[in-house]
C-alpha cells in the first residue's frame, strides 16, 4: 500500500470517528436536558384547543303547532362520527333528555326530526356526553 492511499484511509477514519463523537455528544446533551425539549408550550396549547368538542344546533322553524314535525340540524367538531347527539328540553327548570337522537355523519353533521307537545316557548339543546350546544328556542302554539 502506498503512502497516499494510507494517508487517505487514515483521514477518512478520523473523519468518521469525529462525526460519531459529535453525534454522541449531541445525544448526550439532549438526554441531559429532556425537560427543555419535552415541554414545548405551543404543542400543549394546540392539543388543548384541538381536543375541545363543540356542537351547533338550528331548528327549521321558530314556531310550530303542537305535534307538528320540524327538523334540528347542526355540525360537530371533536366528536367521533357514528356517535349520537341527543335532544334535551328544559322542563320546570331541569334539562330532560328526550328520545330524539341522531348519529353524527362522517362529515361531522347531524339531522333529526322532532315533534313537541309542550305548549309555549321551549328551550332546547343538543348533547353528547359533556359536550352541549348553545340553547335554541322553538315556540309551540
Amino acid at each position: 500500500m502506498n503512502v497516499t492511499k494510507r494517508h487517505t484511509l487514515r483521514i477518512t477514519a478520523v473523519g468518521a470517528m469525529s462525526a460519531a463523537c459529535i453525534a454522541l455528544a449531541g445525544t448526550a446533551a439532549m438526554a441531559a436536558t429532556p425537560a427543555a425539549h419535552a415541554a414545548h408550550p405551543t404543542h400543549t396549547a394546540k392539543k388543548t384547543s384541538a381536543a375541545k368538542a363543540t356542537i351547533t344546533a338550528k331548528a327549521s322553524a321558530q314556531s310550530v303547532t303542537a305535534w307538528k314535525t320540524f327538523y334540528v340540524t347542526g355540525k360537530t367538531t371533536g366528536l367521533k362520527p357514528g356517535t349520537k347527539v341527543t335532544l334535551q328540553q328544559k322542563q320546570h327548570g331541569k334539562w330532560v333528555t328526550l328520545r330524539a337522537s341522531a348519529p353524527i355523519t362522517s362529515k361531522h353533521t347531524y339531522s333529526l326530526w322532532v315533534q313537541l307537545g309542550l305548549k309555549g316557548k321551549n328551550d332546547l339543546r343538543m348533547v353528547n356526553g359533556t359536550t352541549v350546544s348553545p340553547v335554541f328556542h322553538v315556540t309551540v302554539r
